[in-house]
């Protein structure tokens, strides 16, 4: 009598991603799915994201299965526009429809954006869970939108709820914003100084715009080191990409001018202070280093999210908020030269913003939408520095 092996296939219990057009909805979404595969392998995130947004680059160079869809923000300058948005969003629904007859998500993750919209709708409409996950102080449009329905909201800054009708079984947990955390053990300063070429009993301040940099902060940075740096000030200055061939000249002994900071770990260790743009992901970061800092908010941010994200960090003791209209070189070098002078101010704005560090948000984030669905983890390893 002959026996046939059957072999078994596990099919894996997707769970949709919908998020993206900038990299603040995006990389928190890639950081909270590794976390969930992490913790329970048998769970597959799909991404859904907009062929516009900088999904399109990010996400064929990452492990997940995705699909890029024809979505488009509401056009509130050229209302006319909008229907490219009304059309977009019929088809993306279709696609998702497809997509969920493949196979049923077990829930739809927003991570803000308008990409995230859709597929929010999509759930909502369809029974599916929906989570949310908003990094900001000011929730965006999408996260205000379904705060009202979702089952768990994920706030990166506590100061978010107040500003959100939330249902009545919805859990609001401001579990952080997920970033890379810093290492352990984090690099020795005298190590990282020297990596930049940084003496060691400098005080050195962190200049970055983010990725893209930031015109008005380079340009104030660099008047800053025509009046006169502080003395045993140095500077690590990242200019972003497009910008770097324009402020190469400034390089000296005492400031170190990159397109950008590889390795970052080593450009945090190396810091003082900072002067940085105030989005959420900056700000995490930071506040995962303890990095006290000046915080110039983008103006032109969607509804002036980074200046909610800088009044509040600068609230809670750990910043100053420092306008761009007020963004000036003696201004600069007064606020450094002050914050320099004090070491007691300096130390507890250091611990306000460890204070507010969440270097294990992926972590718990992802733990937390597992138990939303009673998924069985596979093992339970988050990061805590001792």
């Amino acid at each position: 009598m002959c026996r046939r092996d059957r072999a078994v296939v596990m099919v894996r219990e997707r769970i949709f991603f919908a998020g993206g057009g900038t990299g603040g909805h995006l990389y928190p979404g890639l950081a909270i799915a590794r976390a969930v595969v992490r913790l329970a392998p048998q769970v597959e995130p799909y991404f859904i994201g907009a062929r516009r947004g900088i999904e399109r680059d990010i996400l064929p160079g990452t492990e997940f299965p995705h699909t890029l869809l024809e979505l488009h923000p509401l056009y509130r300058r050229t209302p006319w526009n909008n229907w490219r948005t009304v059309v977009g969003a019929v088809s993306a629904w279709r696609a998702i429809s497809s997509l969920a007859r493949e196979r049923a998500p077990r829930a739809v993750i927003g991570t803000g954006g308008y990409a995230a919209g859709v597929a929010l709708a999509w759930g909502r409409m369809h029974g599916v869970p929906t989570m949310l996950h908003e990094p900001d102080s000011h929730p965006g449009l999408t996260t205000r939108a379904f705060a009202g329905g979702a089952r768990a909201i994920y706030l990166g800054f506590p100061e978010a709820a107040q500003r959100l009708k939330i249902g009545s079984g919805a859990a609001v947990l401001p579990l952080g914003c997920p970033i890379e955390p810093p290492p352990v053990p984090p690099p020795a300063r005298g190590a990282a100084r020297a990596q930049w070429g940084l003496p060691e009993d400098a005080l050195v301040v962190l200049v970055t715009g983010g990725s893209q940099g930031a015109r008005a902060v380079n340009e104030t940075v660099a008047a800053w080191i025509d009046l006169g740096l502080p003395d045993n000030v140095c500077l690590l200055w990242s200019t972003g990409r497009q910008q770097a061939a324009a402020w190469v000249d400034r390089e000296s002994a005492r400031v170190k001018v990159r397109p950008y900071l590889a390795p970052i770990a080593d450009a945090y260790a190396a810091a003082d202070i900072a002067v940085a743009r105030a989005g959420a992901m900056s700000i995490a970061e930071l506040c995962a280093w303890g990095i006290p800092a000046l915080l110039v908010p983008l103006p032109t941010a969607a509804q002036d999210h980074q200046t909610y994200n800088a009044r509040a960090t600068a609230e809670s003791g750990g910043a100053i908020h420092l306008p761009q209209r007020e963004l000036t070189a003696a201004r600069l070098d007064s606020e450094v030269r002050a914050l320099l002078a004090d070491p007691t101010r300096l130390a507890k704005m250091r611990a306000a913003m460890y204070a507010r560090a969440r270097p294990d948000a992926a972590h718990a984030i992802a733990q937390s939408i597992l138990t939303q669905l009673n998924i069985a983890t596979a093992a339970d390893s988050p990061y805590f520095p001792s």
